[in-house]
């Protein structure tokens, strides 16, 4: 169903792309609109992966550095049955993970040094069977064009916006314009629709990659209840999708302009999954009330100290 859900929404995404190509250039700009979204998937299909990975400052790890969390890499690939994705890591004290690659066989999964001091080994083995459930649905190419489509979308109009309406387009001037200011926020709406989707299909088949729901259940409220933000994700806010949580907010919602789901909706769907498998549903913390935030993002009082949560200094992930 998920997946069905999916394919439909990108067939929209699609054709609003064609209805913005057609307003401003008529049956030629329909052509043209989808030649430069063809080229710029191309582009974003064949690159995307290491350009994400450079601008959050990853940097590759191996056995030598972290056997353990390898040799869990690699089991959770054999139970996914797919090939050993490079593993990088983050040198930011939010937790926080994502996967990458245009397919399996040239993936990588990234997590953060917070995410690996924060979570214990089965917590980890949650989250990263979350994003090897990415890779194995090729979520990471589907995200990646319906970003690029929406931002293809955005593009084209404010090009039409740009240089104006005219009567002789199919639209008139008027038309034009509205077309220019709302087919953004309806493009934006339906790739986050996409992203949430995703999600909630990569946490069930997660929680069977890793064989235990409630270890990513547990790790999504420790990840939640975390209340950090990623800095590197405010300078390259279009990679927020990517995450297993949200990096610009401490909170998820279910709302039409939010990337990521509720994490007590995800939670729920997770310890429901976990009684249809026979195993006993763990009780768990419960999700912290967002903090009260300045007018710049952070937290009162909050600076750009590198501590953990407990406003100790950061210290090695490896312990």
């Amino acid at each position: 169903m998920s997946t069905f859900k999916t394919m439909l929404l990108l067939a929209a995404l699609t054709a609003l792309l064609m209805v913005v190509g057609y307003a401003i250039g008529g049956q030629q700009g329909t052509i043209l609109a989808l030649a430069f979204a063809a080229v710029t998937n191309l582009l974003a299909w064949w690159k995307s992966d290491q350009m994400v990975l450079k601008m959050h400052k990853a940097r590759p790890i191996g056995p030598q550095e972290a056997p353990d969390l390898m040799r869990l890499v690699e089991q959770l690939s054999r139970n996914a049955e797919i090939p050993v994705p490079a593993v990088y890591l983050i040198d930011k004290d939010q937790p926080n993970a994502f996967a990458t690659g245009r397919n399996p066989e040239n993936s990588a999964v990234a997590m953060t040094t917070g995410i690996v001091r924060l979570l214990s080994m089965e917590e980890l083995a949650g989250v990263i069977a979350h994003e090897m459930a990415h890779i194995k649905s090729r979520d990471t190419l589907i995200m990646t064009v319906s970003a690029t489509v929406a931002g293809a979308i955005s593009m084209i109009a404010q090009f039409g916006l740009f240089f104006g309406g005219s009567r002789d387009r199919p639209m008139g001037a008027m038309g034009t314009i509205l077309m220019a200011i709302l087919a953004p926020m309806a493009a934006m709406v339906i790739q986050m629709t996409i992203s949430r989707t995703r999600e909630y299909a990569a946490d069930r088949m997660g929680a069977e990659i890793c064989r235990n729901p409630m270890w990513l259940a547990s790790a999504l409220i420790k990840i939640s209840n975390s209340n950090t933000m990623l800095v590197t994700a405010e300078r390259f806010p279009t990679t927020a999708h990517l995450f297993i949580h949200n990096p610009l907010t401490v909170r998820g919602t279910d709302s039409l302009f939010s990337t990521h789901p509720d994490i007590g909706n995800r939670v729920a769907e997770l310890q429901e999954l976990a009684r249809e498998m026979g195993q006993k549903v763990m009780t768990l913390p419960k999700v912290l009330p967002m903090p009260k935030l300045s007018p710049w993002g952070r937290r009162r009082g909050q600076g750009r100290t590198s501590t953990t949560q407990h406003g100790s200094p950061a210290r090695s992930p490896w312990r």
